[in-house]
């Protein structure tokens, strides 16, 4: 698989960060791809350095997602989607585009069947694409969720806002579950998008499992561009889906049609910009932590528009992956927020900063993956309440003693503070 190095997120974490930090005696490199990066400009990889695994088979045993902070139960379903008016982009022989997507929502109670975070399938291919042979394959099948398949949705009709939710290039849409919980457990419906043929490994009803043709394409930026066009016709079928006539899920008449935005990570961050430009249903958006190839609009983008990342890639001034939120910073003409996280690596906005303590592999951040995983959700949590909710957020007008590794950057002065 084509990889790109981070080195600017290969800060050296603190000693007290992990108690099984990988080490360089091994020399074996460690390609933390398909769980926990993306491919290319849209989400740079970085390789770790030592052996596969150095903490014990418990470590590993129970992996769990921290528990949302709202107070609502959390139930969830999956649905599988065949758009038959266009082939697949990545696999021509393919005359329809199947997605999976995993929908997130407030539930009336817990319900007796936790979802599964992944296959055990998938998280074989997964650990095998990351260098992760170490530790059993199924492990990522058992990470402990906190929503309920069996679980009656609760709410009134038209009364839920809809976040869509796109994960980086190589990964699923499961990584980004403990973001989707909270958000349900708020009081949102989360809908969550597997794009087929860019992630390492999706599992449809069927039994079939594909995996990432893109993985293996040279890139160049017309190649991301594709990607986030496509990934953009990927949400708005979606939309199509759940809130047209016939919605293909019964607990859809709860969404609020006119309170719909996205959020995506790397990749998916930057298919936000590329979703609000091409569907006028997405009222918001957030980028997290992806640089951008797709152009705004001659006229720009007037809707409210956060651009959440990690220092290391995306400090005003710098050259590559900063030039490009520069470049769309200047074409968002509506509420803007341009935010770092000291201490991120391009993991901790997922599960997998998460996971990655819990399981003993070092990611790169030089923050918890749980305090990592706070931010996120606060951050991303605030600016939806504000732009769909219209409830003001003061955390989003000054940096907030509460989360002092959140510097607020002016791009136009190259300074954040």
């Amino acid at each position: 698989m084509s990889q790109m190095i981070d080195r600017q997120t290969r800060a050296t974490p603190r000693a007290t960060r992990r108690p099984w930090r990988l080490t360089a005696a091994a020399g074996l490199v460690l390609a933390i791809t398909a769980t926990g990066l993306g491919v290319g400009p849209a989400a740079p990889a970085f390789a770790l350095t030592g052996p596969a695994f150095t903490g014990s088979a418990a470590s590993a045993a129970e992996p769990h997602l921290p528990a949302p902070t709202g107070s609502l139960p959390v139930g969830t379903t999956s649905l599988h989607l065949k758009d038959t008016s266009r082939a697949d982009p990545w696999v021509p022989s393919a005359k329809a585009r199947e997605l999976m997507v995993s929908l997130w929502y407030p539930a009336k109670a817990p319900g007796r069947h936790r979802a599964q975070y992944m296959t055990p399938k998938e998280s074989e291919l997964l650990l095998k694409d990351g260098g992760l042979t170490s530790i059993p394959a199924d492990t990522l099948s058992k990470v402990r969720t906190n929503a309920f398949t069996d679980a009656r949705p609760a709410g009134r009709a038209r009364s839920l806002p809809l976040v869509v939710l796109s994960p980086g290039h190589s990964k699923p849409r499961s990584e980004l579950t403990a973001l989707a919980e909270d958000l349900a457990s708020r009081g949102y419906m989360v809908a969550a998008i597997d794009h087929t043929y860019e992630n390492v490994a999706q599992t449809f009803p069927d039994g079939r499992v594909t995996t990432c043709v893109t993985c293996e394409m040279k890139k160049d930026p017309t190649v991301w561009q594709k990607l986030e066009k496509g990934r953009a016709a990927d949400v708005s079928f979606v939309l199509d889906e759940l809130t047209g006539a016939r919605p293909k899920w019964k607990g859809a008449r709860l969404i609020d049609t006119a309170r719909i935005a996205m959020s995506g990570q790397s990749a998916g961050g930057a298919s936000a910009l590329a979703a609000l430009a091409a569907d006028r249903r997405l009222r918001a958006g957030i980028d997290v932590d992806g640089s951008v190839e797709t152009v705004l609009p001659k006229d720009g983008l007037s809707r409210p528009f956060l651009l959440l990342g990690k220092p290391a890639t995306f400090t005003p001034g710098q050259p590559g992956s900063a030039a490009s939120w520069e470049r769309v910073w200047a074409g968002l003409h509506g509420w803007k927020r341009w935010l770092l996280v000291t201490g991120a690596a391009h993991t901790s906005f997922t599960d997998l900063g998460v996971l990655a303590d819990q399981i003993g592999f070092d990611d790169g951040s030089d923050i918890s993956g749980v305090r990592a995983l706070a931010i996120t959700r606060q951050y991303v949590a605030a600016f939806f309440d504000q732009h769909l909710r219209k409830k003001p957020q003061p955390l989003l007008d000054k940096p907030s003693a509460s989360y002092p590794e959140v510097t607020f950057c002016t791009p136009e002065k190259k300074t954040c503070a």
